[in-house]
């Protein structure tokens, strides 16, 4: 049995670290493959990307739908309970644009929406 001290621990636990939110960001938009997240995630590697896929799934945040077709098919998209972290992923992009717009200089920063 795991102690947790606060209900965050057990959030940051899920979906904290660099790349769980940005791989949960895009699949909440919709099904992707492996490769449109390697895309659209960038600087992330291919072992990095399959890890975190494999733990989200894990953590009943995101499912693996695998077609049988030649070549394999494999596409990830969010579970109900991953779908309920739209709001507060929502939270966090508006949050981290009013920083980026109060805190950093226009030279410091640049946002590129590639999807």
């Amino acid at each position: 049995m795991k102690t947790y001290y606060c209900d965050l621990e057990i959030t940051l636990e899920v979906i904290g670290g660099k790349w769980k939110g940005l791989v949960l960001y895009h699949l909440i938009k919709g099904p992707k493959r492996t490769s449109e997240l390697k895309r659209l995630i960038q600087n992330i590697s291919q072992k990095m990307l399959i890890q975190t896929l494999r733990e989200l799934e894990i953590d009943g945040l995101i499912r693996r739908n695998m077609y049988k077709q030649v070549p394999p098919k494999v596409e990830y998209s969010t579970t109900e309970l991953g779908q309920s972290l739209e709001p507060m992923l929502r939270a966090l992009c508006s949050w981290g644009g009013e920083y980026a717009e109060k805190a950093l200089t226009k030279d410091e920063y640049q946002i590129l929406d590639i999807e």
